[in-house]
């Protein structure tokens, strides 16, 4: 994700996305920040090892109708947007792969049903 915010931008202008979900940022913290031309990044990350990540970047017009945002853990978040008379929830997740211990995966997918 480093050094690619700026792409990102230019990518949601160009095909006018509202909403982009990110993973591997492998960023530490939970965090925001701005990316330009008014788009900004919100995102989960790990608090010690900088692996995984998710994140979600939302246009400067869908960043107006932001209510809320959830960081679960460095694989799951959500956000919470206001559209007219309707709230949607924008969910963002990374899965446990190949090498990862069935214990890993198992928790994921009972933090993903909380989330959901």
């Amino acid at each position: 994700m480093t050094g690619k915010g700026q792409d990102l931008v230019d990518l949601m202008e160009r095909r006018k996305i509202g909403v982009l979900c990110v993973l591997e940022n492998r960023w530490k913290r939970n965090m925001a920040r701005e990316l330009g031309k008014g788009c900004k990044l919100y995102y989960s990350g790990a608090n010690m090892e900088g692996r995984n990540g998710v994140g979600i970047i939302l246009s400067k017009e869908s960043k107006e109708n932001l209510i809320g945002v959830n960081r679960k853990n460095d694989r799951i978040m959500s956000l919470k947007l206001g559209l007219r008379a309707t709230i949607v929830k924008v969910a963002c997740a990374y899965a446990p792969k190949t090498g990862c211990t069935e214990e890993e995966k198992d928790t994921f997918w009972k933090e993903m049903d909380q989330e959901l």
